[in-house]
């Protein structure tokens, strides 16, 4: 089915309009609403029924009326692929903001469109292929230089069979839309490539000869997180937690430091307020690895909770196309939401207005396969130059009041590979970052040894059971064998599992160092304690922790690091030659 559709609307129902149709339509197909006055408003149909569609408007509504017209495409709802996503601010449907703000003000205006790549903007293009060449769906036909990368050219996603170069551009300045090779399929049919191409959001970028399993750690530099609960290349983690626990402070810390290529951000459905602070703080953050503004490697798709319903939406989708795009051209991507809760909820309000049956807590029965489908993007694979790409998505969930019992958690739970679970106690004494290790998990292989790990997992257990027991009988009616336990642990807890993001040493630490002083660390927490007598002891532990921290914030290499490093070996010898 070809060309337009066309309908008359019977109602509407906030963002939900219901059109009687003249045509066949098409699920998740799009089009336009027609206001009398001429403006048009993007749409989505979500439901068939008969003669009648159901749209998802991604605008507001106002102004729409029975028997405006409707106009639809055999479409879905697509992003621009291409050279100059980088550094790019979008919405959820892929338009600009400071190029929509340009045009229409600070209040941005319905039915304003822009679209997500610029065609004036030319591109030194070096062609890679030649004529009489044989590609496929995702061959690099040519690059382009884009900021620190060089972006690939590839041929259409959606091609089906091989094609034949029948002419390739030579080397010089192209804009998107220029014409840069002419392909012959085997039935002689001619087809044009430029650099830019278009996608459906909802389908999945899967272009590869496989899919592998991911395990490779990802070095997030945050130690808590690559030493006791770690990531991987190509893997899935979610971080609930309360409002105020440092959220979204995490993951701005995480890409930035992170070992990856392209980070793609998607505040989907958060506070305007929040927000506008990602847009002011991302381009002031300096990226470590080229020492220029961070958002020359990211990309930022941002909805408000003031959105419509469906705006919100589709800016998860969004997002996800966006990531898996570089993911082909084999680079190492990292996709952060914030917050899931807020799609998730997206989707309960747009259920609620369809009078679907709704699952727990008034959510839609299909939840946990949305979450799921949504995860399962990421992902590691082999492209058909035998190049690895890898998409790692992480995302944050708000529940209510903190409760992980609630569904979104409970259906990201489910899929994902890593749980970071933020906690109110944590965060309220100032114990950053507030990841509970005694709640949070991990399915991956980080870069410390798996039985090092569960030993001082242990260690945390056994001082959390001993300082809840302390909170009944007091210090004095706790033997100093647990005393110590419980020093042991807060000196782990203390010393490596927070961390100042605000610093320049503390705030990133290389996966050697996380080695180094893990094992210390280790070390302290098996020295033998026997004999001295509960004030002893802390004045032990405290020593120990104060050169810990010290070391803590004193670059590699430096005079410092090698004195508080010298302190640490000496009291570890000192307290082994003391044992008895």
């Amino acid at each position: 089915m070809s060309g337009r559709m066309k309908g008359k609307i019977v109602s509407v129902y906030g963002s939900l309009v219901i059109a009687e149709m003249e045509d066949r339509v098409v699920q998740n197909s799009v089009g336009y609403c027609h206001r009398s006055d001429g403006t048009r408003l993007l749409s989505e149909v979500i439901r068939v029924r008969g003669q009648l569609a159901d749209l998802q408007v991604f605008e507001e509504t106002r102004g729409l009326k029975t028997g405006d017209e409707v106009e639809f495409r055999a479409e879905m709802l697509s992003v621009v692929l291409g050279p100059g996503l980088l550094g790019q601010v979008y919405d959820g449907l892929q338009n600009p903001l400071p190029e929509l703000a340009q045009r229409v003000g600070y209040f941005l205006a319905p039915g304003t469109y822009v679209p997500g790549l610029s065609t004036a903007v030319t591109w030194d293009f070096t062609p890679s292929a030649k004529v009489g060449d044989s590609v496929v769906a995702g061959d690099t036909l040519g690059t382009v230089p884009e900021g620190i990368f060089t972006h690939r050219i590839m041929a259409p996603f959606a091609w089906r069979g091989r094609y034949t170069v029948e002419r390739i551009a030579s080397a010089g300045q192209y804009t998107i839309d220029a014409e840069i090779a002419t392909v012959v399929d085997a039935q002689g049919e001619r087809r044009v490539v430029t650099m830019q191409q278009t996608w459906p959001v909802k389908v999945p970028l899967n272009v590869s000869r496989r899919r592998l399993l991911p395990t490779e750690p990802l070095v997030t530099r945050v130690r808590i997180v690559d030493s006791m609960f770690p990531i991987v290349r190509g893997g899935t983690y979610c971080i609930p937690g309360p409002f105020g626990a440092g959220k979204t402070v995490l993951q701005q810390i995480t890409s930035r430091h992170a070992e990856i290529d392209v980070v793609v951000f998607a505040a989907c459905g958060e506070r305007a307020g929040e927000v506008v602070e990602t847009l002011r703080d991302f381009p002031k953050l300096i990226d470590p690895r080229t020492g220029r503004s961070l958002m020359e490697r990211t990309i930022i798709v941002c909805n408000t909770s003031a959105m419509p319903v469906a705006a919100r939406e589709a800016s998860v989708y969004t997002a996800a196309t966006l990531a898996e795009y570089y993911r082909q051209m084999g680079l190492d991507v990292l996709l952060l939401a914030d917050s899931t809760s807020r799609w998730a909820q997206a989707m309960r309000e747009l259920s609620g207005r369809l009078e679907e049956i709704p699952g727990e807590e008034a959510f839609p029965a299909y939840l946990e396969s949305r979450i799921a489908a949504f995860y399962e993007r990421a992902g590691v694979l082999e492209l058909t130059d035998g190049q690895l790409g890898s998409l790692t998505i992480g995302g944050t969930v708000s529940p209510a009041g903190g409760n992980f019992e609630e569904p979104v958690t409970q259906g990201t739970l489910k899929v994902v590979g890593a749980f970071l679970g933020l906690s109110r106690a944590r965060s309220d004494a100032r114990r950053y970052p507030a990841i509970d290790p005694l709640d949070s998990w991990s399915k991956y292989r980080g870069i410390i040894e798996p039985a090092k790990v569960l030993q001082m997992r242990r260690l945390l257990a056994q001082g959390h059971e001993v300082r809840q027991m302390m909170t009944v009988v007091g210090e004095e009616g706790t033997s100093a064998e647990d005393f110590a336990i419980a020093l042991k642990a807060d000196f782990f807890d203390n010393c490596f599992l927070q961390q100042n993001a605000f610093d320049d040493v503390d705030g990133a630490t290389p996966a050697e160092r996380q080695r180094f002083v893990f094992d210390k660390a280790l070390q302290v927490v098996e020295l033998d304690l026997a004999g001295l007598d509960k004030t002893q002891l802390r004045e032990v532990m405290v020593r120990a922790a104060d050169w810990f921290r010290n070391w803590n914030y004193a670059a590699s290499g430096s005079s410092e690091y090698d004195r508080y490093l010298h302190e640490i070996d000496r009291f570890i010898a000192d307290r082994q030659q003391s044992t008895p």
